[in-house]
């Protein structure tokens, strides 16, 4: 090959033999990165949205009494203090701690209940088959579409049947027979494979043993994520508690900052400051399970 032949022979960096790519074209890795890295901006800008609400909120928990209410917000609080907290974790009329013990033992228990009665029903309705398997199954969907302020009266005239009006009880048990805990399992369940079920089945297990040693090891991330929305519907419930719990000493935590901010209705600071006290357990339960509750929610859409 003649030192000429070598100075006409085309570069070919990144394209086979023979193809040469366009002179105007863009090179799909560099697309590739382009597209991700607006698709991140898009997300951090939704996200600074989102969080900008409970920025502020903590923001402002820190302020003083006349900078929390200025009309000249400020996102960094001079001087900061925690005045806010030690006033409301120290008032004598509005025991937030209290509260905030009465709502992490109530939800908990709620939490509770639901698992241990959706579980069992909802395994049945996926698993076995009996006569009226779907009207069952429907009956309880049914249930979903009923506005919860139609159930205020009966539930208020059963929990006072039991003598539970003022203690934890009344919003521990009512709703505790969950039916969107049935529907949510039993989505989970019918995406396990029956090959499991049968293999233990071959190997001498009863049913009530592949329940238990196969199905629920399994149902972890489901079981998860049931168990944090159902602590956050009864951590969240405001209505409720209002109606059965009367001293001050028995009220959760929503129905007691409500009653709290009736009375410090233009102290923000304070106002704040219970608010980051109600959404400190929640944020630190969602970091803890978040893998699980992703993984239970991505699962039990897959089939209907």
């Amino acid at each position: 090959m003649t030192r000429t032949e070598t100075k006409q022979r085309p570069t070919t960096t990144g394209t086979s033999a023979g193809e040469r790519r366009p002179p105007g074209e863009t090179r799909p890795a560099a697309v590739r990165r382009l597209r991700r890295s607006l698709l991140h901006l898009v997300l951090a800008v939704v996200a600074a949205l989102y969080l900008s609400p409970l920025l502020y909120m903590l923001v402002t928990s820190f302020k003083t009494g006349e900078a929390a209410g200025s009309t000249d917000p400020q996102w960094i609080p001079s001087p900061a203090t925690l005045q806010a907290y030690r006033e409301i974790l120290g008032a004598t009329d509005s025991p937030v701690v209290q509260w905030l013990f009465n709502s992490v033992l109530a939800a908990a228990a709620h939490a509770a209940l639901v698992l241990v009665t959706a579980t069992p029903a909802a395994y049945a309705l996926a698993r076995m088959q009996f006569r009226g398997q779907g009207v069952f199954f429907t009956s309880i969907v049914a249930t979903l579409f009923v506005p919860p302020m139609v159930l205020l009266i009966p539930n208020f005239l059963i929990v006072n049947e039991f003598a539970w009006v003022d203690s934890l009880p009344a919003v521990i048990v009512p709703g505790a027979a969950s039916a969107f805990g049935v529907f949510f399992l039993r989505q989970f369940f019918l995406t396990v494979p029956a090959e499991l079920e049968e293999a233990a089945e071959l190997d001498g297990c009863n049913r009530w043993q592949i329940f238990v040693k196969v199905i629920l090891p399994l149902s972890k991330p489901a079981l998860t994520t049931l168990g944090m929305l159902s602590f956050l519907a009864n951590w969240n419930d405001f209505l409720w508690p209002l109606y059965v719990l009367l001293s001050p000493e028995s009220l959760t935590l929503p129905a007691g900052l409500a009653n709290f901010q009736n009375a410090n209705s233009i102290h923000y600071d304070l106002l704040m400051a219970g608010a980051v006290i109600a959404s400190v357990p929640v944020l630190l339960l969602y970091i803890v399970a978040q893998r699980w509750v992703i993984e239970g929610v991505s699962r039990s859409g897959l089939k209907g």
